[in-house]
């Protein structure tokens, strides 16, 4: 997936311009591209849009100008683009009640690691490799936003347009298995394209 340019993000003025009809649709875009598994758990595929969304509101929100600071931005979103045949996702834990973030977060500590979150195409099972850095067993302290790539065999993308695609979590804190829609698979199916 081609990263996001400088020249394609908005100054601050032309972007409030468009934002409400972008945000609208990025949340449309959206409701295809997440899955919740088990209890706590929900993934955005990540794309483009996306990721260009995410940019203008971290732009928009700390009012940056600089230009600098604007191409540090968008190094650092663009890390969130799938590379060639891979689906990359930014996985939540979403806790409702706030008494109970930190015991349900104790509870998943080390989902991020062991294999615990696969990707099933048809046959293929592809392990979720994570991003360091949102994890730290040894302190007890788990981040409720972490970054996971699925790099597909050339089997499974060729598989991935027919094939059942369902997103498995096997960890003693959550359990779940969720077979994605028609619409959620044929989006992710372009972003192996």
């Amino acid at each position: 997936m081609r990263p996001i340019r400088p020249d394609e993000i908005l100054n601050l003025y032309d972007y409030e311009l468009v934002r409400h009809a972008r945000r609208e649709a990025v949340i449309a875009l959206k409701a295809d591209r997440r899955v919740g598994v088990g209890r706590y758990l929900s993934f955005v595929f990540e794309n483009r849009e996306t990721v260009w969304f995410q940019i203008q509101e971290m732009i928009r929100v700390e009012r940056i100008i600089d230009e600098d600071r604007i191409a540090d931005e968008i190094e650092v979103y663009n890390t969130l683009l799938p590379r060639p045949g891979e689906l990359a996702a930014t996985m939540f834990i979403e806790i409702g009640d706030a008494a109970q973030i930190k015991p349900v977060l104790d509870t998943l500590l080390g989902i991020d690691t062991g294999g615990h979150v696969r990707l099933q195409v048809g046959d293929h099972v592809i392990v979720g490799d994570f991003e360091a850095g949102h994890s730290d067993e040894d302190r007890g302290k788990l981040s409720a936003v972490h970054f996971v790539r699925f790099a597909l065999p050339a089997a499974a993308r060729r598989a991935f347009a027919e094939a059942e695609v369902a997103l498995i979590a096997d960890h003693p804190g959550d359990r779940g298995r969720t077979v994605l829609t028609p619409a959620a698979r044929r989006r992710l199916a372009e972003d192996l394209a």
